[in-house]
């Protein structure tokens, strides 16, 4: 099975998702945390729609590309759905480490 580019699968679709609601507030989540104020979530909005229109196709391409090759090992409908959480969560991981590092210079 030859797996293409940026061709859509559960993985994709999950990945996306998670990577475009992730990256709304990824940002800010170590801010929040830091300060104990779930509001301070959207402060920096410029930030989370950056994050957001990063996150979800980053997450489109990479949860698609990690689930067909998982369906070796897992039926269809897990790879899909664990590639496309961790599709979705590394460019999510990204700007929860960029947001950390902002907080604590």
């Amino acid at each position: 099975m030859k797996i293409r580019f940026g061709e859509p699968n559960l993985g994709a679709v999950i990945g996306a998702s998670i990577g475009a609601v992730g990256g709304l507030f990824a940002v800010t989540i170590p801010y929040a945390i830091l300060i104990r104020d779930i509001h301070a979530l959207s402060m920096a909005r410029t930030h989370g729609l950056m994050g957001f229109l990063v996150s979800a196709p980053v997450g489109w391409i990479i949860g698609g590309q990690i689930a067909p090759r998982l369906e070796g090992k897992l039926n269809e409908r897990a790879a899909g759905i664990i590639g496309g959480i961790i599709g979705g969560m590394l460019p999510v991981g990204g700007f929860l480490y960029w947001g950390w590092r902002m907080v604590h210079g």
